[in-house]
């Protein structure tokens, strides 16, 4: 009680000295609140527009083969209304002879089951107007009236480019459709950048009228259905119709690509809240040590007068505290508020519209983070304070006591410490990756921490220097309680993030403009049916400028199990999970492709015709912990094949060749059903003409121009970077803010320093020019480690998570280094500004 009196007295006169503690936790704290409140808007979104999502109740998709008419008897049988979905690529011309690749979805007239279709014909007029009014729901069977007759609707990116309007009518296949307006918004379709073309919407009923759908065809069938009790028709539907491999998907799971979204982005959000607080941590104990500093009087006549080290450091640690629960409330306050301030903004951004509201499961997640922070970094300080006896205190600016705290507290900062580390991988949603991040950022401190005491190390021989301002301010640097390692730590974290990024970014877009472009092909043609390949060939050699064809045989398949193991079920690392979901391109090969690269078992013999054999993507293979002789069952045109693995093969993806993860020996599927994918490298101006060439002769063959595609990943890859960019400066911006209070601590010394040197007859010029060289190698020093530190982590996440190939970029860390010493001479020079204005007869007259 009587620690609580002193606190809360010494608290009526202000806190002065701790504001840095204050907004180093509002900073940091109200980032992971507003991350957390973010994805729990998100989710909740999910979980209230499942359905909508989902398109039903319940989903089937059967990947490229349609879905057996007793499956939609079985279902009605049950009560269930259906709506029957399919998908896929093709190219649209326009009469001009212009043609763009769009993504192919066609309806039925049950469609969409749940919410409706937004086009320019339906778009509710304003309540002035008449009409159906704002909010109303427009005919259910206007979409379906107008896809009738062969109707079209397109997004209007695709009426912009091709320079069309409603009433014009465009050739799709075989078929000639007539579009009936631009669509704005489909009720089952979740916001994603367009990579591989835009939406056109057609009737089912005119769907095989075009010619597009053919065995070995890249399409995806489903069915949606609405049914009471879903729960149990989902349940039944594998065991009235086993060995399926079918995709079962419930409101639940309506989005688990948006779900892995949010996880991935989630989780780099609240490492970035992390790393915030961990810098905000330094200036927490820079913060309370400066503060200690200024009442170093009070806590030694406290002890002089039989104050006991518990009762200073009690007194000490409820003001802390106190203050430190004022910047949490304010950071969750502003956390909270964040996204819903920005919730409409968020609409256009977001693939899931978030829902607006409280939720209290991120926000005390926030305040533990934060309250863990305050607590591990102050204890130290304040312990170290409480430990010096009352006379040692008086000396300690200049003589400082070579002191810890007392054991217990030391044990309580690592048990602190262990406490942040557990939180931070418990709550993580890839926790082998917080763990890392948890392990990197200690390394990262301590290699800080060590760069600091060489630095101080090195200043020792700047006594030899000729210069006396060099030596002054090299000096500065080991004075008794110099702040150098303070500084360096909080410029070089957020520097190492930054430069992190910047060589990530950087290593990747050289990945798409130097190597891609080099050897990637210019088209991708897909769909290509057995009776059309010679005269595909033959068409394709016959136009100019061709250099390179390739070909190769071309299958859907689902992997549905692994060793027995179904796919769901399958222990796979995060990165290889992609290719146990949908369908995946099988081929079938003689011989090793080119550019193979065995690199475990061996191929096939020639004229080999006993069980399937496969060769596997080795790192697939490592991802799921399957070797040579394992067996991978594949469904291939609704029938499970059994696939031992006779060799690996470590795949180069980024040549954008022709590679499948599944390459199978020749036999049982060269007699399936399938098509054929090409590759066609050919020169620029020629490119239009090969395209118009190919998709006039053969409708069903599809183009993909590679270089349209690698634009539209340019510039998703700039969004993502900028993004990066902006939220890797949060942790700069909490850098420079402990900086700031760094600088604003030993303030009261640079005043008393200037005053004794001006009176010794120093110009101001000089004093200058010995702080800014003391800054100055402060900051070359931070920009150094941190181009380190940030050339590791790059390396470490491009070669191991992205799988690219790094490269030193020399560019982006010489902006490291520019950045780290400009921000440390903006700071010195700021700071001998103000020192400089001081009066030196006051101070002399009072000191």
């Amino acid at each position: 009680m009587l620690a609580l009196r002193l606190a809360r007295r010494e608290l009526r006169s202000g806190v002065r000295g701790l504001w840095i503690v204050l907004l180093c936790l509002v900073l940091g704290v109200a980032v992971i609140a507003a991350v957390g409140s973010l994805r729990a808007a998100t989710d909740r979104g999910l979980a209230e527009d499942g359905r909508r999502i989902l398109g039903g109740d319940l989903e089937v998709e059967s990947g490229s083969q349609p879905l057996p008419d007793e499956l939609r008897q079985w279902l009605r049988a049950r009560g269930a209304t259906l709506s029957d979905v399919v998908r896929m690529r093709s190219m649209l011309v326009a009469p001009s002879g212009e043609r763009q690749l769009v993504e192919l979805k066609a309806v039925d007239p049950a469609w969409p089951l749940v919410g409706h279709a937004v086009t320019t014909t339906n778009t509710p007029p304003p309540l002035a107007g008449g009409g159906w009014g704002e909010g109303a729901q427009p005919p259910r069977q206007s979409i379906a009236t107008q896809l009738a007759n062969r109707g079209l609707f397109a997004e209007q990116v695709v009426l912009d480019r091709l320079g069309l309007h409603p009433g014009d009518t465009v050739r799709l296949g075989n078929t000639i459709f007539t579009i009936r307006g631009a669509l704005i918004s489909e009720p089952d379709r979740v916001a994603a950048p367009l990579i591989l073309g835009p939406r056109v919407l057609i009737s089912t009923d005119a769907l095989p009228s075009t010619g597009l759908v053919v065995p070995g065809s890249m399409v995806r069938y489903a069915i949606r259905a609405t049914v009471p009790g879903p729960a149990a028709v989902i349940a039944a539907i594998p065991l009235a119709f086993p060995n399926q491999g079918w995709r079962i998907r419930d409101p639940h799971s309506a989005a688990p690509g948006v779900t892995r979204f949010m996880d991935q982005t989630s989780l780099f959000m609240t490492l970035v809240g992390l790393t915030s607080l961990l810098v905000g941590g330094i200036g927490v104990a820079n913060g309370v040590r400066a503060w200690l500093d200024a009442r170093a009087r009070t806590i030694a006549t406290l002890r002089c007068l039989g104050g006991s080290a518990r009762l200073v450091l009690a007194v000490c640690l409820i003001q802390v505290m106190a203050l430190a629960l004022g910047g949490i409330a304010i950071g969750l306050a502003a956390g909270a508020l964040g996204p819903m301030a920005l919730a409409d903004a968020l609409k256009g951004v977001l693939p899931v519209p978030p829902v607006p509201g409280f939720y209290p499961g991120p926000l005390l997640l926030a305040a533990a983070y934060g309250l863990l922070t305050a607590l591990a970094f102050s204890l130290w300080p304040l312990g170290r304070a409480a430990c010096i006896p009352g006379a040692a205190l008086f000396r300690d600016a200049l003589l400082p006591e070579r002191t810890r705290p007392a054991r217990g507290l030391l044990l309580a900062t690592a048990t602190l410490a262990g406490c942040l580390i557990a939180l931070t991988v418990a709550t993580s949603a890839d926790r082998r990756f917080a763990l890392w991040f948890c392990a990197a950022a200690i390394v990262t401190l301590v290699v800080f921490r060590l760069g600091g005491a060489l630095l101080v190390m090195a200043a020792r021989a700047g006594t030899r220097l000729g210069s006396a301002t060099g030596r002054l301010g090299l000096g500065n640097l080991r004075r008794p309680g110099a702040a150098t390692p303070a500084m360096l730590i909080s410029v070089g974290l957020g520097l190492s993030t930054l430069a992190a990024v910047a060589l990530i970014n950087g290593n990747v877009q050289r990945e798409i403009a130097e190597q891609l472009p080099a050897n990637a092909p210019s088209f991708f043609f897909i769909d290509i049916q057995n009776s059309q390949l010679s005269r595909f060939e033959t068409l394709v050699r016959q136009q100019p400028g061709v250099r390179d064809l390739q070909q190769v045989p071309s299958l859907r398949a689902r992997i549905v199990a692994v060793n027995g193991v179904p796919a769901d079920q399958v222990h796979a690392t995060p990165e290889t999970q992609w290719a146990l979901r949908g369908d995946r391109g099988l081929t079938y090969a003689a011989t090793p492709p080119p550019g193979t690269r065995i690199v475990a078992g061996s191929w096939w013999p020639a004229g080999y015709d006993g069980p399937p054999l496969v060769s596997f993507d080795a790192d697939l293979a490592r991802g799921w912990g399957v070797h040579i002789g394992d067996t991978i069952r594949v469904n291939v045109l609704g029938r499970d094949l059994d696939l031992k693995i006779a060799s690996l093969r470590n795949i180069a993806w980024q040549t954008l060749s022709l590679n499948f993860v599944l390459v199978a020996s020749p036999g049982l599927l060269q007699h399936a059903p399938h098509s054929h994918i090409a590759t066609v490298r050919v020169a620029g101006p020629d490119q239009g003409r090969l395209l118009r060439v190919v998709t006039d002769a053969l409708p069903n063959v599809t183009g993909i121009r590679v270089q349209d595609v690698l634009a539209a990943v340019a510039a998703l890859l700039g969004q993502v970077a900028a993004a990066l960019t902006a939220t890797g400066s949060l942790t700069l911006a909490v850098g420079v803010l402990v900086l700031a209070g760094t600088v604003a601590a030993g303030q009261r010394r640079r005043i008393q320093q200037a005053t004794i040197l001006r009176t010794l007859g120093a110009t101001r010029r000089q004093i200058r020019t010995a702080w800014m060289v003391e800054f100055g190698v402060v900051g070359i020093a931070a920009g150094l480690i941190a181009a380190a530190i940030g050339s590791l982590a790059s390396y470490a996440i491009a070669h191991w998570l992205m799988h690219i190939e790094w490269v030193l970029l020399p560019g982006a860390l010489a902006l490291t280094l520019i950045g780290a010493l400009a921000m440390m001479l903006a700071f010195g020079y700021v700071g001998t500004a103000a020192a400089l204005r001081a009066k030196p007869a006051a101070m002399l007259r009072n000191e």
